[in-house]
């Protein structure tokens, strides 16, 4: 039975990762601090088919990320999906230190901490993924705390592509450009809906690239909509 991890997978686009991913065969681990929410995209993966357990915890903190890394310890894992992420959006003299490391934290040290856990279970034909943004090549104006996140996760996941590449495990990184989630209820500013992509294209991209045989490498998949960015 292939084994995957998705981190975030309570609402937007992880819920639609665990969703898109659920399959006869497959037991997911899906990791989300909402734990209402959490259960209910655990429930409709199951009616897919897939055997399910969650893991609940705040990844900004040593407990969340050991308790995840637990769970997703307990055999061989197919997929690690990085997802988890949350978005600071205002001026850069406006950031607090305590956002720009929660910033960090989330965005680039649980990445790294979880990997670095559960890297001797991802065998040849694994597949580590990070879903990163648009953002992570090109900075926004009132981002600099998500972008500082999302590029330095890109530089650290070239990284580690080329570190493994020997051992067959491979790196993904999927860049979708603005999607209709909760995020933007948060976001200032009048956001056209219409113009962003549906969490489930940014699952199928993810699913795409899992589904490649295991000697075959999707380095990087940007989504985007048709009309171009916001």
């Amino acid at each position: 039975m292939e084994r995957l991890l998705v981190t975030g997978a309570s609402r937007g686009i992880g819920r639609a990762i665990a969703v898109r991913l659920a399959e006869p065969g497959r037991e997911l681990i899906l990791h989300g601090r909402d734990e209402a929410a959490l259960t209910a995209a655990a429930s409709e993966a199951v009616r897919r088919g897939a055997a399910v357990r969650t893991v609940t915890g705040d990844l900004c903190t040593p407990e969340g990320v050991r308790q995840t890394a637990e769970v997703g310890g307990e055999g061989p894992l197919f997929a690690l999906v990085h997802n988890a992420g949350s978005a600071v959006v205002k001026p850069f003299e406006q950031i607090s230190i305590a956002e720009w490391r929660q910033s960090l934290e989330l965005g680039v040290t649980a990445p790294f901490l979880l990997t670095q856990a559960l890297l001797p279970r991802l065998e040849a034909g694994a597949v580590i993924v990070h879903v990163l943004s648009v953002a992570a090549r090109q900075g926004f104006p009132g981002w600099g705390a998500y972008c500082a996140a999302k590029f330095a996760l890109e530089g650290l996941s070239q990284c580690l592509r080329a570190e493994l590449r020997g051992r067959g495990v491979r790196v993904v990184n999927v860049y979708p450009a603005a999607t209709a989630s909760a995020l933007w209820s948060s976001v200032p500013g009048d956001w056209p809906r219409e113009r962003m992509l549906a969490p489930a294209e940014v699952a199928e991209a993810v699913a795409y690239a899992l589904g490649r045989p295991p000697a075959v490498l999707v380095e990087g998949l940007t989504v985007g909509h048709v009309s171009g960015t916001l």
